[in-house]
């Protein structure tokens, strides 16, 4: 059976998207008093989990990269692919640079989330409604979640503290709830575009 080069990088994403939540569900397990509401999800990267959680997110980043490789001669996607490309970059870094690389971790992980954001608000251009509008909508989520959670590690001084702090700014979900805000509407969108491009006629 042959397959297309958008049904092979829809597959793809859909894979690691998959892979990565599982991933994240399992770690959060196996790390004992973990909070969801207290906890950066980067701290799973250095605790009893960090094999698992670390292992994850390098595969998301990968995954993607090859996926994009898939889409690389695909005109319309070419601004989409280029912020995945960007945001897959990022995850790799994530799961080499952990929590304990202090100012790299943050700029490769502000890079993933930041550049899978505006994927999702790019991808409204080739996207049919209404999931188009619903990839408006959950960029933007992840954009103004990703706001929020950096004005509040400013605010609450968590840039130079090994901790994480609460802030007003997290709208009481905490620094992990808010983190959650930024990357779960990204892994929705994310699952939802290789859907897309899976069973998509035409590009």
């Amino acid at each position: 059976m042959h397959f297309s080069r958008e049904q092979m990088a829809g597959a793809i994403f859909f894979v690691a998207v998959t892979q990565f939540i599982l991933g994240l569900i399992i770690s959060e397990a196996l790390y004992p008093g973990y909070s969801v509401h207290d906890n950066y999800i980067s701290d799973l990267g250095v605790g009893p989990s960090s094999l698992v959680f670390n292992a994850s997110v390098v595969l998301l980043g990968v995954l993607s990269l090859v996926a994009v490789y898939f889409l690389r001669q695909n005109i319309s996607l070419k601004m989409v692919n280029r912020f995945l490309f960007l945001m897959g970059l990022g995850a790799i870094g994530v799961g080499v640079f952990t929590k304990d690389f202090t100012l790299v971790h943050g700029a490769v992980s502000s890079m993933a989330f930041f550049f899978g954001g505006l994927s999702a608000l790019v991808s409204f251009k080739v996207l049919k409604q209404p999931l188009s509008l619903v990839s408006i909508a959950l960029g933007a989520i992840t954009l103004g979640a990703l706001a929020l959670f950096s004005l509040g590690m400013w605010a609450s001084g968590s840039m130079t503290s090994t901790e994480a702090l609460d802030s007003g700014y997290y709208l009481g979900l905490g620094p992990g709830g808010i983190e959650r805000m930024i990357v779960y509407p990204l892994l929705i969108w994310l699952a939802g575009f290789a859907g897309y491009l899976v069973t998509a006629q035409e590009l």
